[in-house]
């Protein structure tokens, strides 16, 4: 032991990061469907705590498949549901609560319109009864994927369009007023294809796009951002992707004036397609990527901006979990790094569609499941709580051990490495990394004369 040599440690407080937490405890989870397939593709929190699902179901209804709305309270428990459709198949893919307390659904139909497939918008009241309808299209396949109303109280529509346009397919945006008729419309694309998935009304009443293009970019599809104005005529567009597939599926505005984008990718991350988050400035300049996944398919369908300025995404994993298909809920910090993941499912395929932060802090899921339910594939509405702090690690110690300082610490089961700090004595307000490591121990070598605190925080 060298003599005159100043150990000096703080625990009684230690520091914990606010970003540091474990993933959240999973509440309940509700199934919904008959004998045969249904799907949810979109949930949102409604005013009175309770959840709206809209997707399609062959189970009820009056064709081959309907749009189905469903109501539930608080615990997941249904309300209500209504279908509606005809003799063909028709299905909703995006559900808002309106201002009135009713829902506006988009999607397609097959049953009624002008063509093959027209976009479909139905209006509904706080029972979920059809007060009108309205479609959209010509003579070929043209299909809605996101709506949202609109500060004019109308809405706005993005999704495809085969019967308009300069390409085989071309992104479709179209507004309308408040009894669903149209404004105007807008088609963006060249040739061959470009799909939008997801649509958002910008802090200046234009709008930001969300799709997927094959016309531009470096390869087969690209993320595909297009910013429009009031009108909806273009103001920019971006391309983000490599020589593969990149698809994006959902945006969102971010607190700082930019935008979130989720989807997946084919030209990075580590296996056959991985998660990719696109966090952009106001113009569309990316500020960062980042890649979730394995070494098979994993893909993100959903993504919304956390109160914490993080992000939580959704959709499904091949490369993790218990079966063929899982859902994934990862949750990123404001930087696009992650805080920690979890799966849900059994041993069939499981898909999350839409994520939505809800009042308590927790997150709502909605998808459908082929493990659990009445058929061959269910809605699935899965609930969990809000983010748990991250406990410190306890029970530090230190010793001398020749010329080193080494420090131990219990281990947090949540972990999965430790940053441990240094800073001088007297306390100047400054914290030093001395290392980053899986393991319960840390050596540190310092001269005779120097005194140190130390601090060991937890990282998941």
């Amino acid at each position: 032991m060298r003599a005159g040599l100043t150990i000096l440690f703080v625990l009684t407080v230690p520091i914990v990061m606010f970003a540091q937490t474990e993933p959240p405890d999973s509440l309940w989870s509700r199934t919904f469907g008959g004998s045969t397939w249904d799907r949810g593709y979109s949930v949102q929190q409604t005013t009175d705590g309770g959840y709206i699902i809209a997707g399609e179901t062959a189970s009820y209804g009056a064709g081959s498949n309907d749009v189905w709305l469903i109501k539930t309270d608080a615990n997941g428990d249904s309300l209500w549901s209504r279908t509606f459709g005809g003799s063909d198949a028709d299905l909703a893919f995006s559900v808002q609560q309106t201002g009135d307390g009713g829902y506006i659904l988009t999607g397609y139909t097959s049953s009624y319109g002008a063509g093959d497939n027209d976009v479909w918008l139905i209006k509904t009241d706080a029972n979920g009864d059809s007060l009108w309808s309205c479609t959209f299209g010509g003579s070929d396949d043209d299909r809605g994927y996101s709506v949202q109303q609109t500060t004019d109280g109308g809405y706005i529509i993005a999704g495809y369009t085969c019967s308009y346009g300069a390409g085989s397919q071309d992104v479709w945006l179209i507004k309308t007023d408040a009894n669903g008729d149209s404004l105007w419309s807008r088609t963006f694309g060249g040739d061959p294809d470009d799909r939008a998935y997801s649509v958002q009304q910008a802090t200046d009443a234009g709008y930001a796009i969300a799709a997927a293009t094959r016309s531009y970019g470096a390869g087969g599809w690209d993320f595909w951002l297009v910013k429009a104005d009031a009108n909806g005529d273009s103001l920019w567009s971006r391309t983000f992707g490599g020589s593969s597939s990149d698809v994006a599926k959902s945006i969102q505005r971010t607190s700082d004036g930019g935008y979130i984008i989720a989807g997946y990718t084919m030209s990075y991350g580590a296996g056959v397609n991985d998660v990719w988050l696109v966090k952009t400035d106001d113009w569309g300049y990316p500020r960062w990527y980042s890649t979730f996944g394995g070494g098979l398919a994993d893909a993100g369908h959903s993504v919304q901006q956390t109160t914490d300025g993080g992000y939580i995404v959704t959709g499904y994993t091949t490369s993790f979990g218990a079966g063929f298909y899982d859902v994934w809920l990862i949750k990123a910090d404001a930087n696009g790094d992650s805080l920690w993941s979890l799966t849900f499912g059994g041993s069939g395929e499981d898909r999350a569609e839409s994520v939505q932060q809800t009042t308590d802090g927790g997150y709502i899921l909605g998808g459908y499941t082929w493990t659990f339910g009445a058929g061959s594939g269910d809605f699935w509405l899965v609930k969990t709580g809000p983010d748990l702090p991250l406990q410190p690690p306890q029970g530090l110690v230190a010793w001398v051990d020749e010329d080193s300082l080494r420090l131990a610490w219990q281990p947090v089961s949540a972990a999965t490495s430790y940053n441990v700090m240094w800073s001088p004595l007297p306390f100047d307000g400054t914290w030093s990394l001395l290392t980053s490591t899986s393991d319960t121990t840390a050596e540190d070598v310092i001269g005779t004369s120097e005194k140190r605190f130390y601090n060991v925080t937890a990282v998941n």
